[in-house]
């Protein structure tokens, strides 16, 4: 079933009944939570989403922050940052990750469909190979569960492999194929093969920054892609390790990003800490029911974004667009990063 299902008040109705009872849970098993909620005074009842508590997500950096027992930790996350920079730590256990793979299977089925595709994955494969999995490796070992035949246009040294994409393309290029890999890598590797990749569908996320610095917004990145490569159908996405495997997906037509029914976004005026009306930039908050093992459901970012209409696009639902990094954050997306470490 569709995950795009539901339009905002709906949502807004479902979400805080599920978010207020992870809240309490939260607040039982994991005791610098407790000391947090009671230092700042906020008890239930929660009437909107706004009124839930949030956590700033750099205090994963800090912080560990777990609602299961040592012995019950499946894994370990650490987001990517650059050299000197402490990373995030999100503890899962069994029920957690499997629940974070199942959404985002349910997520990505709604552009993907059922059946794994070929993929041509714009990395290498060193990245999956580490002991600690980094974000950037966590995303593209999280992304190879929905694709087959899975061929890297990076070698182990993250020099471009053109021969291997040609064979990807000899072997699949005629039918649809899955195209995975971090905006910026997308936009530095992929560009340059010159290939026909117009039955693919492009995945990408992070990595904006660094483009930003370029001049290339996403109707610029589309317009390449399209013209240059033949890529048309083009998805990106926004997410981060601290609410692993909740992702935020452009629709069809690139008109915004759209929340999955157990999720949904906040903009925050920065000043009030009130909602933000449509059209009014704020920073991000993104609250999921998924972290289950860890409180992070109610997280604000250090990203600013604008909600651009509720329930008037393709799904029902916030569409938004995240504008950019809070000035003087860090550097944190997974292709941000890339090169800096």
């Amino acid at each position: 079933m569709s995950v795009f299902t539901l339009r905002e008040e709906e949502r807004e109705a479902r979400l805080v009944r599920e978010l207020a009872e992870l809240t309490e849970r939260h607040r039982q098993a994991c005791l610098p939570y407790q000391r947090i909620l009671d230092a700042i005074g906020v008890r239930p009842p929660y009437e909107r989403l706004v009124d839930l508590p949030w956590l700033p997500v750099r205090l994963f950096k800090t912080h560990e922050l777990r609602s299961v027992p040592p012995e019950r930790v499946f894994r370990v996350l650490t987001s990517s940052g650059t050299t000197g920079q402490r990373p995030s730590r999100v503890y899962l256990d069994r029920e957690a990750a499997a629940a974070q793979t199942r959404m985002l299977a349910a997520t990505l089925k709604e552009v993907l469909g059922e059946r794994r595709l070929p993929m041509l994955v714009v990395d290498s494969r060193s990245v999956v190979r580490d002991a600690t999995l980094s974000a950037r490796g966590a995303g593209v070992l999280g992304m190879m569960n929905f694709g087959r035949d899975h061929t890297f246009v990076l070698d182990e040294q993250g020099r471009v492999d053109a021969e291997a994409a040609k064979a990807f393309l000899a072997r699949h290029g005629g039918r649809r194929f899955l195209v995975f890999g971090f905006t910026f890598m997308v936009w530095l590797y992929l560009l340059d093969l010159g290939l026909d990749l117009s039955q693919g569908v492009l995945i990408h996320s992070g990595g904006w920054k660094r483009l930003a610095e370029q001049a290339v917004d996403n109707a610029e990145f589309r317009r390449r892609l399209g013209a240059e490569c033949g890529l048309v159908r083009v998805h990106n996405f926004y997410g981060m390790v601290e609410q692993i495997g909740t992702i935020f997906l452009e629709g069809p037509d690139g008109d915004g990003l759209y929340c999955p029914d157990f999720a949904d976004v906040v903009i925050r005026d920065p000043d009030t800490w009130e909602e933000a009306p449509p059209g009014v930039p704020g920073l991000v908050e993104v609250v999921s029911t998924l972290p289950t093992s860890y409180p992070g459901h109610v997280l604000l970012t250090e990203d600013l974004g604008v909600v651009r209409g509720v329930d008037d696009g393709a799904w029902p639902g916030k569409r938004f667009e995240v504008l950019g990094r809070l000035p003087r954050a860090e550097a944190r997306g997974c292709s941000d990063t890339f090169g800096q470490r």
